[in-house]
């Protein structure tokens, strides 16, 4: 059984701004490579070839978040049996752990 790939809202919003900032600062070329390298990651999360960390890393009772480095920012992500669901993309530069404690936050609210 082939597991599918779900962006939340949350995400789908990080990867239009990051878009439009990316189109603004380096043109639509490189905004259309840029969306397609996160989109490769994000296909080789769900293909299992990607290597990824789990969020405990940066914090205490994380259970299933997990996180991987794509370009300038971090997908971060749950894995289940039936689909992988890119909860958020983050900037590399961004407070991680702050981050991640908020989404925990909202995937306990149902994301």
């Amino acid at each position: 059984m082939s597991r599918s790939l779900r962006l939340t809202r949350r995400a789908e919003a990080s990867l239009t701004e990051i878009a439009r900032w990316t189109i603004e600062n380096f043109g639509l070329r490189q905004a259309e490579s840029y969306e397609a390298e996160l989109l490769d990651r994000c296909e080789g999360i769900l293909n299992g070839e990607a290597h990824s960390q789990s969020c405990a890393v940066l914090m205490d009772d994380v259970e299933d978040l997990r996180f991987i480095r794509a370009g300038e920012h971090f997908l971060v992500f749950l894995e289940q049996p039936d689909e992988v669901i890119i909860v958020d993309i983050l900037h590399s530069r961004c407070d991680l752990p702050h981050h991640v404690a908020a989404l925990i936050a909202l995937k306990n609210e149902g994301l």
